[in-house]
């Protein structure tokens, strides 16, 4: 009788893993395309960002920095 408490004692205990298991895949299924939303919003911030990165550089007032910092930097004395 005791080999048979032990038995369904350890079904049991299987029977839980399993379904803890097959919960958590479940839940990774679920947000397998959060995953993807979240990328493209990133790709959407990282494009406006770079468009207004653009902008700030091919401005006059940025050029010319640019241009003087490169200049000073060649004919400077080492």
């Amino acid at each position: 009788m005791s080999g048979m408490r032990v038995g369904r004692a350890w079904c049991e205990r299987l029977r839980g893993g399993a379904l803890r298991w097959a919960r958590s895949v479940r839940s990774v299924r679920r947000d397998a395309g959060m995953v993807s939303a979240e990328y493209a919003v990133g790709l959407i911030a990282a494009v406006g960002f770079a468009g207004v990165l653009f902008q700030v550089v091919t401005s006059d007032v940025v050029q010319s920095a640019l241009q003087s910092l490169v200049a000073k930097a060649l004919h400077g004395s080492f």
